[in-house]
């Protein structure tokens, strides 16, 4: 697709007692447009994740960033270090929940339907990190049809707020899927990837799995020391194929 001029802001979705802020990118010109859903790392809706989400805008997409920790942190945006590592952690791995989280991206693709310019099925997820493991559970959701994954840790093995691991769920994937990993990546060893990829055969879940030789957890960020910038770009071009081939039909 082409590269679109842009509108992007900060908004509020509403969902029961809570307005759950998220960043909107869609494209400035006319037209009926697919929905995307992109799901942040453990630093909250920062400049990359708003970066990533104006990027998928400007293929032709309305994107939105919904604030994952908006229930336990509101506003929440921070760096890069070992003490916002810590941070980011403690409010995804125990302050979050699968139900929760499952419900506010739920409400993010509720409030795409109601822009007159995006298209009312087939939505996209793309999640990074924590949201890379996020958008494995979101990909289960009936209006997900294309799901972008990047190296999310611990799908074999937990979930969010506690509870049978995310992987339990792979029969419930109802689209297509990819999933990228960094091959250096020591928060997810390859017995993890082979266990991702197995399941998805068994279920046969429509799927791609890729892993990036010399690539470490967080490749796809160029803001952070372990940038990879073959393999984002590469893994670039698959997402935009996967977006292309199920999400703009």
């Amino acid at each position: 697709m082409t590269e679109q001029a842009l509108d992007t802001k900060f908004v509020q979705i509403p969902h029961n007692n809570l307005q759950i802020s998220a960043y909107l990118a869609q494209p400035q010109a006319p037209g009926s447009y697919p929905g995307v859903v992109v799901l942040q790392e453990i630093f909250g809706v920062n400049e990359h994740i708003r970066e990533v989400t104006a990027r998928i805008a400007e293929l032709g997409y309305v994107a939105i960033a919904p604030a994952l920790f908006e229930r336990v942190a509101p506003g929440f945006e921070t760096g890069y270090t070992p003490a916002d590592v810590e941070v980011g952690r403690k409010y995804a791995w125990e302050q979050t929940t699968a139900s929760e989280l499952l419900s506010d991206i739920q409400a993010a693709i509720n409030y795409l339907k109601t822009l007159p310019n995006v298209k009312k099925d087939g939505f996209g997820c793309i999640g990074f990190c924590f949201g890379g493991h996020v958008a494995y559970l979101a990909a289960t959701l009936p209006d997900i049809t294309a799901t972008a994954s990047f190296y999310g840790a611990g799908i074999p093995t937990r979930i969010t707020g506690g509870g049978t691991p995310t992987i339990t769920r792979t029969s419930e994937i109802k689209g297509t899927i990819y999933t990228f990993f960094g091959k250096k990546d020591a928060s997810i060893p390859p017995e993890h990837v082979n266990q991702i990829a197995a399941e998805l055969e068994k279920y046969n879940i429509s799927h791609r799995v890729f892993g990036y030789d010399g690539a470490d957890h967080g490749f796809f960020c160029n803001r952070r020391a372990s940038y990879h910038p073959q393999a984002a770009a590469d893994a670039w071009e698959q997402v935009q194929q996967l977006f292309a081939t199920i999400l703009a039909k």
